[in-house]
């Protein structure tokens, strides 16, 4: 995919002022999420469509819109939607947000998502600090060589001070967050209750289908990086009834408000 920018249109006015005074940091909005970026003072937007190559979104809850503003004091970029595997985009389609945060200057990456809550503290309405992630979206993830080459320890791609810095921003709310580990599968269905139970025994808190090969793509271009699950629902056969992505999507707007105050805490602390 050319990451080349466009010469005309709102895209090009947006990386124009990003060049001109780089974004601080780069912000992915998950399902249901776009409200979340309510504080931000917006000085330019595009679409998705604006940009050669990259669709708009087709899932419902993701309006496929960039927006660079401030936010908290912060210069920051978001994405308000993101690309999914199962949409039928390629996986390079998929980390090309990433790629182009980059390329516009922000040296900070948070993606949030909405997730499946698989620990026990992990109802509806709480919220995931992730530490590290389990990649059940490619196979054999352990063999992929990383920027060391193959055989080399593949360490977590989510900065140790920024989880730090996000709980320090959870706990000046007096708001408990949960530190853990992430899976992600490819979708769109969602996992039935013995991969469930297999991902509980790997150590997984929590369940979704996006962010991992995003922070990974965004470790690997040199960012800083953190991740933030809202968990919307029990993840399949830990609670009665069946998941469907409308109760998702309304389950994340309802935790707007707290996503809100905490990545602002979070932007101050940078």
């Amino acid at each position: 995919m050319d990451l080349s920018f466009p010469q005309h249109g709102s895209f090009s006015a947006l990386a124009m002022a990003a060049r001109s005074r780089p974004p601080e940091a780069a912000l992915i909005l998950g399902s249901g999420m776009g409200g979340l970026a309510a504080p931000l003072r917006v000085e330019e937007a595009a679409s998705f469509l604006d940009f050669p190559g990259l669709a708009p979104p087709s899932v419902p809850g993701h309006e496929g819109r960039l927006l660079l503003g401030t936010w908290a004091g912060k210069r920051v970029l978001v994405f308000s939607g993101r690309l999914h595997y199962y949409e039928g985009h390629s996986w390079r389609q998929v980390t090309a947000p990433v790629r182009m945060a980059a390329l516009l200057g922000a040296r900070i990456m948070l993606a949030t998502n909405a997730a499946g809550g698989i620990h026990d503290s992990l109802e509806a309405g709480r919220v995931l600090i992730v530490r590290d992630h389990i990649d059940w979206t490619r196979p054999a993830p352990w063999k992929d060589p990383g920027p060391g080459g193959p055989g080399g320890q593949r360490s977590s791609p989510y900065s140790a001070r920024l989880v730090r810095l996000l709980v320090e921003a959870g706990q000046s709310l007096g708001t408990p967050l949960h530190v853990g580990v992430y899976a992600a599968c490819s979708g769109p269905s969602y996992e039935t209750p013995a991969e469930i139970r297999a991902l509980n025994v790997w150590g997984a808190d929590a369940v979704g289908m996006s962010t991992a090969r995003e922070i990974q793509t965004a470790a690997d271009l040199g960012l800083e990086c953190a991740a933030l699950s809202c968990i919307t629902n029990r993840a399949a056969g830990l609670a009665p009834g069946a998941i469907n992505h409308e109760e998702v999507v309304q389950a994340a707007a309802n935790t707007a408000m707290l996503l809100q105050d905490l990545v602002a805490g979070f932007l101050r602390k940078l």
